[in-house]
């Protein structure tokens, strides 16, 4: 009778133990699909950048040094590896910054302001900027699920046991990067 007691002990453990392990790889699986969604938006802002530049030059030939930053952030954001979700972060958030000052830049030239080419980018760029912070979202709460499971007992033994890690959030250095640039549209 003991044996029995004992036995069904251990198995009801190991059963456990397989709950919280898959608990744990959904839990993975989500924010790894969830950073994806937000590389995806992110290359496709990247594909538009150099559209957007390109618009911009040819009216505003004496802003060089800020369109010169826009190309480098934009590479250096391409150049990063995706686990390095604090860097990227920054180099991201930068360059929202820099891209928010091309779009102010419409504003001191009338001919670009209404140049439709440049209407176009400017709609898609705040469309893609909403679909990053919606992507930002969904990463974020993947990963603080994940961590949560990583930290709490006692998920935290099997996790510790599997090496499954703790995530980053994907945080901007400064809050004001994270709003969706203005556009006018007329």
């Amino acid at each position: 009778m003991l044996t029995w007691i004992v036995l069904t002990i251990i198995v009801a453990a190991i059963i456990y133990a397989v709950v919280i392990f898959n608990n744990l790889v959904r839990s993975r699986q989500m924010t790894n699909e969830a950073w994806s969604g937000i590389d995806v938006q992110l290359k496709r802002r990247g594909e538009l950048i150099p559209n957007l530049v390109e618009s911009v030059k040819g009216y505003a030939a004496h802003e060089r040094e800020l369109l010169a930053r826009v190309t480098e952030l934009r590479n250096a954001a391409q150049a990063l590896p995706n686990a390095d979700v604090e860097r990227r972060a920054e180099i991201e958030g930068a360059l929202s910054v820099a891209v928010k000052r091309i779009m102010a830049l419409a504003e001191a030239y009338p001919d670009l302001k209404a140049s439709t080419n440049f209407l176009e980018l400017q709609q898609e760029l705040s469309r893609l900027e909403d679909e990053i912070q919606m992507a930002r979202r969904y990463y974020n709460g993947s990963v603080r699920n994940l961590n949560t499971l990583v930290q709490s007992f006692p998920s935290n033994l099997v996790a510790g046991t599997f090496r499954f890690d703790q995530r980053k959030f994907f945080e901007l250095a400064d809050a004001s990067e994270g709003a969706v640039p203005q556009v006018t549209l007329r």
